[in-house]
């Protein structure tokens, strides 16, 4: 991920306004004039701050990153033990979906931006990647058997909750307990030593 610089008021409002309109409109229906417009100041203050759109929604991603990855940390760190630490992406997706109800920026991010060679795209990539890692070293804390096939398990059902956050469903309750059965069951075939019990 990369690493975070401190920003102007200035940049802070252009990045203020072009998460909003990015999330709520969309990375390519959205011009430099209409965030310019939106942040009150001008195309040029955007471009002296940013360089380019891309750049842009490249630190719009990164910053909206390292907010998901502290609030999943800090769910993690709050579980009384590691295998209710397993399933702890579910419940930060839970407190994450009240203030973000139009699906993944990220997901959205990758259908706009296909080319993979785009710093915004890989960013996007980065993240989901970063959370099947930690779903695979939480699985291995907790003594799951076979903790790699489980992430993955656990990543689509953590990304099928997310993806139909828009619609009038509540399918993170039930991954969340889909999620929860995987993990006991893996539990069940496997002790810490990963023998059959």
């Amino acid at each position: 991920m990369p690493e975070e610089r401190s920003r102007t008021p200035a940049g802070q409002r252009i990045l203020a306004a072009a998460e909003e309109l990015f999330y709520e409109r969309g990375i390519t229906a959205v011009g430099v004039d209409l965030i310019a417009e939106h942040s009150g100041l001008t195309k040029r203050t955007l471009y002296n701050q940013f360089g380019s759109k891309d750049h842009l929604v490249t630190a719009y991603l990164t910053e909206r990153d390292q907010r998901w990855r502290t609030l999943v940390r800090d769910t993690v760190d709050a579980c009384a033990d590691p295998v209710e630490a397993v399933t702890a992406p579910f419940a930060a997706l839970r407190t994450w979906g009240r203030t973000n109800t139009r699906g993944c920026a990220f997901v959205n991010a990758l259908a706009e931006l296909p080319d993979p060679a785009h710093p915004a795209h890989r960013v996007a990539a980065d993240q989901k990647h970063w959370l099947l890692d930690l779903f695979r070293e939480l699985a291995t804390a907790a003594g799951c058997a076979h903790p790699a096939p489980l992430a993955t398990r656990l990543l689509v059902l953590h990304e099928g909750a997310l993806a139909t956050q828009p619609l009038a469903l509540d399918t993170l309750a039930e991954s969340t307990d889909l999620a929860r059965g995987l993990v006991r069951a893996s539990l069940r075939t496997g002790g810490r030593d990963g023998t059959r019990r």
